[in-house]
Formats: C-alpha cells, sequence, structure tokens
C-alpha cells in the first residue's frame, strides 16, 4: 500500500493512535503498517509502544521471529514502562518455544528494569528454570525475591515451589513459615484452589516436623517403656502417609525386635484389632504382618473375595434343600449361612450370593425370598 503526503508528515501519536485501533478491529497488516511507520520516524517518545505494538501484531500474524525482533527495540529504548512490557512479552514467546536460555535472558532483562509491577512474573519464572536446571541455591533466591513482593497471584505460587523444595532438603519449620505467610495473601474465596494447594503443603510440612520429631526419640538403656513405644508407634503410622512404607515397615521392625521394649511396641502395633485377655486368634499373625506392611487393605480384599466364595458355595446348597444330605449336615449348612447376619457387611455378603444365584439361573427376578435365610 502507498503511501500518502498526509499519512508520510503525520504525528507519530496519531499514527499510534490509527495503528491502535486497526490492531483491536483485527485489521493487523494495517496496524503493523503504522506500526512501522513510527518507528521510521526516529527515536520519539511513541517508539517503544510502536515497537511493542508491531510485536503484539506481528505475533498475531505468526511471524514469532519479527515479534521478537520488534520486542528487542522496544527494549532497547529503555522506556521504563513500554521496555519492561516488551521484555516481559519477549520472554513469553521463548518460553514456550521451549528456548530456556533465550527465556532467562528476557527474564533478566524484564528485573534489570526494576519496573515492580512485572517483577513477581519475572522472579518465579526465573525460579522455576533455575530449579528445572538443578540450581538449588538460585531458585531459592528467586523464590524468595517473588515471595518478598507480596504479589497475590505470583507470591503465593512461589511460596509453594519453594515450601516443596524446603520439605525434600529436610527444612519443614521454614517451609510452614512461608506457606502460613502465602495463604494470608490468599483469598479463600476467590481463588479456592490456590488456598487448598498452600493448605495442603502446609499439612504435608507439619507431618514432616512430626516424623522429624518421632524419629528423634530413641530407645536405649533407659528408655521410657511409654514414651518410646509410642513415638515408634505414631512415627510407623505416619511415615506411610509420606509414602514411606518401606521406613515404616523397618520401624516396626526394629521396635519389635528391640529387648526391653519390644512387647510395648507389639501391644501398640495390635491395639487396633487385638482384644484384651483374650487367646490371639490365628489370623491375627496376619493382620498384625499386614499393618506392618501397610497392606491391610490388600488383605482385606483377598479375605472378603474367599470369603464370599466359600459362602456362594455353601449357600447355593443350602438353597438347594435338604434332599440328599443327612439332617444334621443341612442344620450345619443353615448354621453357615446365617452367621453373617450378625455383621455389618452380612446383608451385601448375602445380597451378593442371591444375585450370583440369579444370574446363574437366568432369572429376572429375585429367586430368594427377601428375608433369606430367615425365611422358612
Amino acid at each position: 500500500m502507498s503511501t500518502t503526503p498526509g499519512e508520510a508528515t503525520a504525528d507519530p501519536s496519531t499514527s499510534l493512535e490509527e495503528a491502535r485501533n486497526h490492531a483491536e478491529n483485527g485489521d493487523l497488516d494495517r496496524a503493523a503498517e503504522l506500526f512501522r511507520r513510527v518507528l521510521e520516524t526516529g527515536d520519539t517518545a511513541e517508539r517503544a509502544q510502536a515497537a511493542l505494538g508491531l510485536a503484539v501484531v506481528l505475533e498475531g500474524r505468526g511471524d514469532d521471529e519479527g515479534a521478537r525482533e520488534a520486542d528487542r527495540l522496544a527494549v532497547a529504548t529503555r522506556d521504563p514502562e513500554y521496555g519492561p512490557r516488551a521484555a516481559y512479552h519477549l520472554a513469553l514467546s521463548w518460553q514456550r518455544a521451549g528456548e530456556r536460555d533465550q527465556a532467562r535472558d528476557a527474564w533478566r532483562a524484564v528485573v534489570d528494569f526494576g519496573n515492580h509491577a512485572y517483577l513477581p512474573p519475572a522472579y518465579l519464572a526465573l525460579a522455576q528454570i533455575a530449579d528445572e536446571e538443578g540450581d538449588a541455591r538460585q531458585a531459592s533466591e528467586w523464590w524468595e525475591l517473588a515471595i518478598a513482593t507480596g504479589d497475590e497471584e505470583y507470591a503465593p505460587v512461589a511460596a509453594h515451589d519453594l515450601a516443596l523444595r524446603l520439605i525434600d532438603w529436610g527444612e519443614p519449620a521454614r517451609a510452614q513459615r512461608i506457606l502460613a505467610g502465602a495463604l494470608d495473601l490468599v483469598d479463600r474465596g476467590r481463588d479456592p484452589q490456590a488456598h487448598a494447594r498452600l493448605a495442603v503443603s502446609l499439612g504435608i510440612a507439619h507431618l514432616e516436623q512430626a516424623i522429624h520429631a518421632f524419629g528423634s526419640v530413641t530407645p536405649g538403656e533407659d528408655a521410657d517403656p511409654e514414651v518410646v513405644p509410642l513415638a515408634i508407634e505414631l512415627l510407623a503410622r505416619t511415615l506411610p502417609l509420606r509414602g514411606r512404607d518401606d521406613a515404616a515397615q523397618e520401624i516396626w521392625r526394629r521396635g519389635l525386635d528391640d529387648p526391653a521394649l519390644g512387647e510395648h511396641v507389639r501391644a501398640r502395633l495390635r491395639r487396633t484389632f487385638a482384644a484384651d485377655g483374650e487367646e490371639d486368634a490365628w489370623w491375627e499373625g496376619e493382620v498384625e504382618a499386614a499393618l506392618r506392611a501397610g497392606t491391610l487393605p490388600m488383605l482385606t480384599g483377598e479375605v472378603f473375595g474367599a470369603l464370599d466364595h466359600m459362602y456362594t458355595v455353601i449357600a447355593a446348597r443350602y438353597a438347594h434343600g435338604p434332599d440328599g444330605l443327612p439332617a444334621e449336615a443341612y442344620d450345619v449348612l443353615e448354621n453357615t449361612v446365617r452367621v453373617p447376619a450378625a455383621y455389618p457387611w452380612g446383608r451385601a455378603l448375602q445380597d451378593s450370593f442371591a444375585e450370583r444365584l440369579r444370574q446363574a439361573l437366568g432369572s429376572d427376578v429375585p429367586v430368594l425370598p427377601p428375608d433369606w435365610p430367615a425365611a422358612d
């Protein structure tokens, strides 16, 4: 498109405003032409704005390299407002492209401008880049700077990320302080997800501190037979909450093998399933082993699966009737199928058998009375 004499001598601010209007209306080609015309006028007050506007327009047209060059022109003006905005735009462009080194340089350019509006995202991005590269010290410094801004959007994210690393590094108390401060910045009603993320991380930090505290209690010749077994139990039951099942098993093993405290530890291990004063049932050893190994849900599933199978076999024969069986044998079957009724899960077991029988007979209606096996 040719340039008219009037356009060639137009005031840069007027061309800039026209370019913005064309961009907002979707006429990116005309907007780009006008932004370039402002740049051609030289070092004017509108230069930084025009360069940034051109970068946005070119990006919208799919010309990423042209957009980055325009961003660099804006940055070079050192304009205190549009310079950091252009550096921010450039950093995001490199970040989306997966170019970590170029993104880092652009984010550092944002920081160098010192514009407080753009420092929080720049600090956070630099921390994440350093963390991805394994530079824990540098990442921590950037996270701390982001947190110090008190920005409601970026400081909580930085606090969350730093706290997780502190937990990994064995500093749960410091993680707690950082997370508690970040929670004060978050409006729970406005951003419940951010609040939940921080609250859960704070809980994890407390768990880790509890693990450290319980683990600091060690058996000795003068060990308190009440306190030390309690610490062993609490430690062994807390470790699985952090995914450390093997460590929990080792804690139980060492406690049970301790000649002075072993019986006290065993009593704490069994307190949730063994009855005081009663003879040990044959299955209690299996339950104890499952608790130590953290496999109690698996054991429970196996037991109910076996029970369901055996009940089906016995109940099917009972439902067939007494024909071919001695009266005493049939009475045994009846007593057996009635046993589950006294348990909370008994009705579910009986319903499971009834459904299996219905399916086996190909019936579309119930094949047993509703109060079976109580019915005659």
